[in-house]
């Protein structure tokens, strides 16, 4: 949904509910919550928000990222927030990363600033 007000253009937050299962690559340019199952890759150009019920197979670039349920796949994003009920497994590129007591991580964590900006210009393309 896209509205307008003063001549900008607003858009809605996209979610994917549970119940829901997505196969194929998702790209957005707006805010992205994931209750639902997605077989696939996401190119996110705002934040995402991965609900308690949802569950990520596929890799993830995105501005930054909020994990309260599953990620299998590699995780490219300026800020990473993995929550007690959070479990990833793979590896991360970000400039920062939290990880609360309970949260599940295997994986590596690469911290290179360089390098995630170039992939940062690149999302937003």
């Amino acid at each position: 949904m896209a509205g307008s007000k003063n001549g900008q253009s607003t858009s809605a937050p996209t979610l994917i509910s549970k119940g829901c299962v997505v196969h194929g690559r998702i790209e957005s340019d707006v805010f992205v919550r994931i209750d639902g199952h997605i077989k696939g890759d996401l190119i996110i150009g705002e934040g995402l928000i991965i609900g308690e019920n949802g569950i990520i197979e596929g890799n993830i670039k995105a501005r930054e990222i909020v994990v309260f349920g599953t990620v299998n796949g590699s995780v490219t994003a300026d800020s990473i927030d993995i929550k007690s009920s959070g479990n990833i497994l793979g590896e991360l590129h970000t400039n920062s990363l939290q990880v609360e007591t309970g949260a599940t991580y295997i994986g590596n964590v690469i911290m290179d600033k360089v390098q995630l900006k170039k992939e940062s210009t690149t999302i937003l393309k």
